[in-house]
């Protein structure tokens, strides 16, 4: 206790002492007119030159254009059923790279190939048809000019048979002429004979003869007629087989071509049926072909959505190939941004899932209307109060040949694309 006392004492007069006694201050030598001017000038340069340096960073700026909404796109290739049936074999997994042409699934093809032979067996069928068909045609030519050729030799022995028994009656008809001068003569010796019979000067017998040559001359003349009639009937029989040969020969040429025309459209209309069934083939044999489903590019698997033993339908979706080429980037600019952008200006895009990699591209296209337009539910600016937003434009930036050899970018990457607008 004593000890602290004499410490707090001792020191209690210390400071007394600095009170009354204060140290003397240092003496501090006033600047000259040269130092200070020496100083303003330094001072005056350094706010000129960041002056500089920020009118320089801003003039640098106005040469990109950047955003951060923007992300790389492709087309996701959805793989679905041509046929249906049931699936006998899968040979993808989720995720495993593929590439193009590379098998994906199996399905039954037993029902396709049973419709496939059956197609070629009706193939073959309309094939013989047709093959017979074409055949007939020059039959039928060689018959329809037959039968023209046949009804001309008809009409023309029609024609000469008529000839023939019109001069047949003209015959007759002289004999029956003949015949009735004969009848004339006889009866005229009749009537001659019969005074003379009467006055005995001639014999009876002599006269009974000149009676029956009489009666035997009107006998001729009738028969002579009645050859007449005949041959006129033979006549007009000839004549009408005239005009029957005649309307068959004009129904030959008339038929016969248009019989040839019939035969041709047969052979026409198998050849026809040829190539119906023809197609009817070369579906079965694509459906055939379609159960054995390939990768339609290369790239990455997911979705699956098939397995072994399922009973797949036309169109249904198995799974979906994520390409490794031919990605772009897809960038939604604001509508400010875009007074100096124009096709062809190149890109320098960072990709942030890559640490920052910088990949170079190109601008290819500038989107038609804005985001917002293109949304399911659009707005409607005409209704309730207008508030003016800054609208966005899609811009492709397709990549440089060569930039995604490796294929480390994915589809939905976000990237921040530098565009050289100057």
């Amino acid at each position: 206790m004593a000890d602290s006392d004499q410490q707090q004492n001792g020191g209690n007069a210390q400071q007394d002492n600095k009170r009354a006694n204060p140290p003397a201050q240092t003496a501090v030598p006033e600047e000259t007119g040269p130092a200070k001017a020496r100083r303003k000038f330094i001072i005056i340069g350094v706010v000129l030159l960041l002056v500089l340096v920020a009118g320089f960073f801003y003039w640098r700026s106005t040469f990109t254009e950047d955003t951060d909404d923007a992300q790389v796109d492709g087309d996701l290739y959805q793989v679905s059923a041509r046929v249906s049936g049931q699936v006998v074999k899968v040979y993808v997994t989720d995720n495993q790279k593929v590439n193009i042409g590379d098998p994906i699934a199996e399905i039954d093809p037993r029902d396709y190939q049973v419709a496939l032979e059956q197609a070629e067996a009706q193939l073959a069928n309309a094939k013989a048809t047709a093959s017979q068909q074409n055949v007939n045609v020059p039959i039928t030519s060689v018959q329809s000019r037959t039968q023209v050729s046949t009804s001309g030799s008809d009409v023309i022995t029609a024609t000469a048979t008529v000839a023939q028994q019109q001069k047949q009656v003209a015959v007759n008809q002289a004999r029956v002429a003949q015949a009735e001068a004969n009848a004339i003569k006889a009866q005229q010796d009749v009537q001659k004979y019969k005074p003379l019979v009467e006055k005995d000067v001639i014999s009876r017998q002599q006269y009974d003869q000149a009676v029956a040559q009489a009666a035997a001359m009107d006998a001729a003349v009738l028969e002579a007629k009645q050859s007449v009639i005949a041959q006129e009937a033979a006549v007009a029989q000839a004549q009408s087989k005239l005009a029957s040969a005649q309307s068959d020969a004009a129904q030959a040429k008339q038929n016969g071509p248009r019989q040839v025309e019939v035969q041709k459209a047969r052979a026409s209309a198998a050849e026809a049926d040829v190539m119906q069934q023809q197609a009817k083939v070369d579906q079965a044999k694509l459906n055939l072909t379609y159960c054995h489903i390939t990768a339609p590019t290369s790239g990455i698997i997911n979705r699956k959505n098939v397995a072994v033993g399922q009973n797949i339908s036309v169109g249904q979706n198995m799974l979906t190939v994520i390409p490794l080429d031919g990605l772009w980037i897809t960038a939604n600019f604001k509508e400010t941004q875009l007074d100096k952008m124009k096709l062809g200006q190149a890109v320098t895009v960072s990709v942030d899932a890559l640490g920052g990699r910088k990949y170079k591209g190109h601008v290819t296209q500038v989107g038609g209307a804005t985001g917002s337009r293109l949304s399911l539910f659009p707005p409607e600016n005409a209704t309730g109060n207008y508030v003016k937003v800054v609208q966005r434009i899609p811009v492709r930036i397709d990549l440089d040949k060569g930039e995604n050899d490796d294929h480390l970018l994915r589809p939905g990457y976000s990237v921040t694309p530098d565009v050289d607008v100057k």
